[in-house]
């Protein structure tokens, strides 16, 4: 089987505008764990646009919150724009009595490929990209697990440096005999908003597990734990890492799905090369405030995840087993 999977800097455009949106929600539950947000973020070409809904007892600046992160990744002004209300109150009335803050699918998924128990061509494409802090994007293929193809670009980097790295990163394979394909264009001095436009949520495979593995749709940045785009998402991946870490499975995809306001998920089930089943409620409770509590989810925790990676930290509470 040929796999390919990318992955991005926290530098890239979209990851800029993922970061400035978690940022928001870390500021709103630093003051009011209780806060709903859902935050989405334009960004480029000098200037960032702030859309969505916030209901929350502090009084906090979004615009100068969006300006000074901005400030701290790129040392540079930018104008923010700013249109952020209150959360319609017929999404709330169905949250506040423990229902999902919207339907959708989210999906989970762990496999023993390496220790993050992400897919090994994601893994890769992650894995050299780690030392770089400017805008930078790559890709691996895979064909029956041997590396065919690498592609990396970074700005402000030579074709020859990211050559080098890549072979010093992948010294210890047997197979260095594939193509590379580094700053294909020539050149990469321009880069994240001077460049190219960004918005939230536009690298959900990203911060999923690849194309390998199928996505539900909802991006996680930007929302609080109310929202199951989020946290169950979050709930999820925990569940596949037991089947793979505690049961012994090689693989296991999780789908969970869930109607607004309603409290028990309509569909939680594993799927292994073993069989498929449905999820016991009892082992595993998918209900949104279940699995608040169970995570400690109304805590400021989200900015990290943005800019690093929403699975495979062994800090984060939903990757603990």
């Amino acid at each position: 089987m040929i796999y390919t999977a990318e992955a991005t800097t926290f530098m890239h455009s979209d990851k800029i505008c993922d970061q400035i949106s978690d940022a928001i929600l870390d500021a709103c539950l630093e003051q009011d764990p209780f806060s709903r947000v859902a935050v989405e973020t334009i960004g480029g070409h000098n200037t960032i646009i702030l859309i969505g809904e916030v209901t929350t007892k502090t009084d906090i600046d979004f615009a100068d919150i969006a300006r000074q992160y901005y400030k701290k990744l790129t040392n540079k002004d930018i104008g923010v724009l700013c249109n952020i209300v209150k959360q319609s109150l017929e999404i709330s009335q169905g949250v506040n009595k423990g229902g999902a803050g919207d339907q959708g699918i989210m999906i989970g998924y762990a496999c023993n490929e390496n220790e993050m128990y992400i897919p090994q061509e994601l893994y890769l494409a992650k894995k050299i990209l780690k030392p770089f802090k400017t805008d930078g994007k790559s890709q691996v293929t895979l064909d029956n697990g041997i590396i065919t193809d690498v592609v990396l670009s970074v700005q402000n980097k030579s074709q020859d440096e990211l050559n080098r790295w890549i072979k010093k990163c992948f010294k210890e394979l047997q197979n260095t005999d594939f193509s590379t394909y580094c700053n294909n264009t020539g050149a990469f001095t321009i880069g994240g908003f001077d460049s190219d436009s960004g918005c939230t949520g536009r690298k959900i495979v990203v911060d999923a597990y690849g194309p390998r593995v199928p996505v539900g749709g909802g991006c996680q940045s930007g929302k609080d734990c109310t929202k199951v785009d989020r946290s169950g998402a979050y709930m999820a991946r925990h569940i596949a890492l037991y089947y793979v870490k505690k049961l012994g499975y090689n693989e296991a995809l999780v789908k969970l799905a869930y109607v607004i306001g309603k409290v028990e998920p309509v569909m939680a089930i594993v799927e292994t090369k073993q069989a498929n089943f449905e999820i016991n409620q009892k082992d595993f409770d998918c209900r949104p405030q279940a699995i608040i509590e169970r995570f400690d989810l109304r805590r400021p925790i989200y900015l990290q995840t943005a800019r690093e990676g929403h699975f495979g930290n062994k800090d984060y509470p939903w990757e603990k087993i």
